[in-house]
């Protein structure tokens, strides 16, 4: 029997031997490769042929099924292995069938310091190298059913090479091999019980669909005389039944004036899906049960977000990118469910390069051409060449949603010859849905701490109240250490000479419900405040470093993104907004790390070691909540001139004393954050650097105050903010371009009036004046109080200031002149004599 139709079949004289299942579900190509002349197109895999995204999945879960049914209660102990670049999706299909088992698939593209926990060779393919890079490095290491899924099981020398390899490393008793269809020849029928009988294991094979093709003697030099008569026919544009051309495409229209913050420049309509943090986009690392639950939470909210700019579209082609095929399938099958009056197809982009040829007898009818665009991901001079798209061109689509990863939204996608050049050639609306490109935790990255080994970062709700993906802590954890210490113990401690501030903590101030309902009152009030500064200073970052974000002039460098590195802990907070607004406002997964400084000891220098190893340095942008003097600023610089490529300058919500060129504004207001210890901050501490707790390899250290967790209100904080950003999207647009044409240079204009005020009031030490509404809420719930000055005139900013030094007895004093809203002048000369009965501070002789 012969494909009905199928004129190569009869040219080359290939014979599809099997049932009338196996011609369903299969067609017949032409590939360009030295090695197989033909090309086995499966019409339920999603990869060449655009099929209903309920089919496609329904396959691999159909699959899955037979093989829970299969493994009996053994399926809790299973792992399920797909290949790359074809069976990702099926494999993770067939996970999804298996119900309770993770899945991992092998990929061609490396990840830097990421262990291999395998690798092989599949000699037919057009790229041959397979890596396993699984996240958990234990995750192949048990002794339950191994499943390997691939789309055809023909010789089966790739699935039993992996099996022979995984084998020697990780012996178990049971291997399941899945397949669409199983097409070996009677030659290889018996090599699975010999094979099985060798490694002295169990091996089984599950198949939709079995049968065989006679290949002829001479068939692969026939097959490629093939391609070379329709190239040629191409060529000369002659011959009916030759292959389709690829039209180039015209030039990009430029777009409409517009407001919308996800319309690209390039015209193309760009969807923020709101992806889960921290949700990897695939099985390249492994995929969980529990990332299973969170994505099947999610995908509803993501498809709805894509069929609202679909338009009235009524035919729509959800298009996967390579190894990326599972996300979009979830995506396509989503929208097929849930959106009435529209067709759903779904098939995804290759780097197989096949011939296409307009004839309803074949299964590749036209093909798009575009370069790689993930090149970022690949070592120098490796991922380049053409990848393919099939079957768009002609399909009949009114609507195309090109799904990527974060690393592949690059200047060769958006060029003029790349992909989405290319499918609005073809297609009348093209719809850009980036999913961010997901990094294995530091925790199982290998071999780049040298010269010591250094630990991942921290991460909630183990440490700190934040969510994992929030912030990664580049910290020790010293919870189960007493470090709190009287305020006036430590004062005296720290003004003799005694003991550094950064030796113990401050005992953590408890508020008031007086002190409580005004915080939350002064957040409701400045929310939108902070909203329009947290999107100033972050918008001003990313137009500042271009080449990290949307600069189509450098290739490598706009493959990077920015890595957020607040100080901790007034940083912090900023940090997580600013990691927010970038997911909000462009889709932006930016990592986010917690890193200690302290003042007159340096950097974290651990700390940047460990960035340095995980990260190019020239990304890095530290956060810090607020300046006061400038002291960090310049604390920061002297640190890091040791360390080649970073940058020592920092990003901050508020500059109001003109210390850096990065800032949301210049005022000096309340920020709500600066009001609470750690209970606004994670329940985390400040930073402790003590010798006996912090070894020369260790990071600085911090507590976690787990016992304060009723009183946080940290996430509500975070939260309040974040909804106020889609009101403040325009002002911020004004600011920050109003803020690129100014000159932002650092004036240094807070440390000139710090000196000022030093000499003026008879302190003589610049590191006890504290100036800005931040600094002085932190001498009055950290340090001894001697007074306060106001701004004549300030307002509420100041309320949760005047409630604290009337509790602590302080006096506030109204003067003129001053740069800040207020300052906080620390007890000079401190002993506790001097102070009063009642633990209030007095004034000194």
């Amino acid at each position: 029997m012969v494909w009905s139709g199928s004129w190569v079949a009869e040219r080359l004289g290939i014979e599809l031997v099997g049932g009338d299942e196996l011609r369903e579900l299969l067609g017949l190509a032409l590939r360009r490769n030295p090695k197989r002349a033909h090309l086995l197109v499966s019409n339920v895999l999603g990869k060449h042929v655009p099929q209903r995204p309920s089919v496609v999945h329904g396959a691999g879960v159909a699959l899955g099924e037979r093989v829970r049914d299969l493994l009996g209660d053994a399926a809790e102990q299973a792992v399920i292995l797909g290949y790359a670049e074809t069976a990702t999706g099926l494999g993770h299909s067939v996970a999804d069938g298996v119900e309770r088992a993770p899945y991992l698939h092998s990929t061609r593209r490396p990840v830097a310091g990421v262990a291999a926990a395998g690798g092989f060779e599949e000699a037919h393919s057009h790229a041959t190298s397979h890596l396993l890079l699984p996240e958990d490095p234990e995750l192949l290491a048990g002794d339950g059913p191994l499943v390997l899924v691939d789309d055809e099981f023909s010789t089966g020398n790739t699935v039993l090479n992996t099996v022979r390899a995984l084998h020697a490393r990780y012996p178990r008793r049971w291997y399941v091999i899945v397949a669409l269809v199983d097409m070996r020849s009677a030659a290889d029928q018996g090599r699975l019980a010999e094979f099985a009988q060798e490694i002295g294991a169990r091996v089984d094979l599950v198949a939709m669909a079995s049968g065989t093709v006679a290949l002829p003697e001479g068939v692969l030099a026939r097959g490629q005389a093939l391609v070379a008569e329709y190239d040629e026919a191409a060529a000369s544009g002659a011959g009916v039944g030759a292959p389709s051309p690829s039209p180039q495409p015209p030039p990009l229209p430029t777009p409409a004036p517009t407001s919308r913050p996800d319309a690209t420049r390039d015209g193309i309509v760009r969807v923020s899906l709101g992806w889960p943090d921290g949700l990897p986009d695939g099985g390249r690392h492994g995929f969980t049960p529990a990332h299973r639950a969170r994505l099947e939470a999610a995908v509803p909210g993501m498809a709805d977000a894509l069929a609202q700019e679909l338009g009235d579209a009524r035919r729509v082609l959800v298009l996967g990118f390579e190894e990326l095929m599972y996300a979009p399938l979830r995506l396509a099958l989503e929208l097929e469910r849930s959106v009435t009056g529209i067709e759903v197809r779904y098939s995804t982009t290759t780097r197989s390069p096949v011939l296409a040829v307009d004839d309803p007898g074949y299964a590749i009818r036209s093909r798009l051409v575009f370069p790689a665009h993930d090149t970022a991901a690949f070592p120098a001079g490796e991922g380049t060449g053409d990848r393919y798209a099939y079957n768009v061109a002609g399909g009949g689509f009114d609507a195309v949603v090109a799904v990527v990863d974060s690393l592949a939204d690059s200047p060769e996608l958006h060029a003029p010859g790349g992909l989405l050049a290319q499918l609005a050639a073809h297609v009348p609306r093209v719809v850009l849905a980036v999913v961010p490109s997901y990094l294995p935790s530091p925790s199982h990255v290998a071999d780049r701490q040298e010269p010591s080994m250094l630990p991942a970062p921290l991460r909630g709700p183990a440490f700190s109240s934040y969510a994992a993906d929030d912030v990664g802590w580049l910290l020790q954890d010293l919870s189960d250490v007493e470090l709190e210490a009287p305020t006036e113990e430590r004062e005296e401690a720290i003004q003799s000479g005694g003991a550094h501030y950064a030796e113990s903590l401050p005992v953590e101030y408890q508020p008031s419900p007086e002190y409580q309902e005004l915080f939350r009152s002064a957040l409701g009030t400045s929310a939108a405040r902070i909203a329009r500064a947290v999107g100033t200073v972050t918008e001003t970052m990313l137009a500042e470093h271009p080449q990290r974000y949307d600069d189509p002039a450098s290739r490598e460098a706009t493959q990077a993104r920015p890595v957020l590195v607040s100080l901790a802990r007034a940083g912090t907070p900023v940090g997580v907004l600013m990691r927010r607004w970038a997911m909000h406002r462009h889709g932006l997964d930016l990592k986010h790390y917690a890193i200690s400084i302290v003042r007159g000891r340096g950097i974290d220098t651990n700390a940047i070691r460990w960035l340095a190893a995980h990260h190019n340095p020239a990304d890095i942008v530290f956060v810090d909540g607020w300046t006061g003097k400038g002291a960090i600023t310049r604390e920061l610089a002297d640190a890091l001139a040791e360390f080649d490529d970073f940058h020592p300058e920092i990003a901050v919500l508020a500059d109001p004393g003109g210390c850096v060129r990065t800032y949301g504004t210049r005022e000096d207001f309340l920020i709500p954050s600066a009001c609470l210890n750690s209970t606004v901050s994670g329940l985390i501490s400040r930073t402790v650097l003590r010798a006996d707790l912090v070894g020369p390899d260790d990071f600085h250290g911090a507590k976690h105050y787990r016992e304060l967790a009723d009183a946080d209100v940290s996430g509500y904080f975070l939260d309040t903010v974040a909804a106020r950003f889609a009101d403040v999207t325009d002002a911020v647009d004004t600011d920050v371009k109003e803020l690129l044409s100014t000159d932002r240079a650092p004036t240094w204009e807070g440390w000139a009036a710090v000196e000022r005020i030093s000499e003026e009031y008879g302190i003589h030490d610049v590191n006890l004046v504290k100036p800005g509404v931040g600094e002085t809420t932190r001498v009055l719930l950290r340090r001894v109080p001697w007074k306060i000055l106001a701004k004549r005139g300030a307002g509420t900013d100041l309320d949760h200031v005047r409630l604290l030094a009337e509790q602590r007895g302080v006096p506030v004093e109204e003067v003129d002149g001053l740069p800040y809203t207020c300052v906080g002048l620390i007890h000079p000369r401190y002993t506790r004599g001097a102070t009063g009965a009642d633990g209030t501070a007095v004034a000194t002789s």
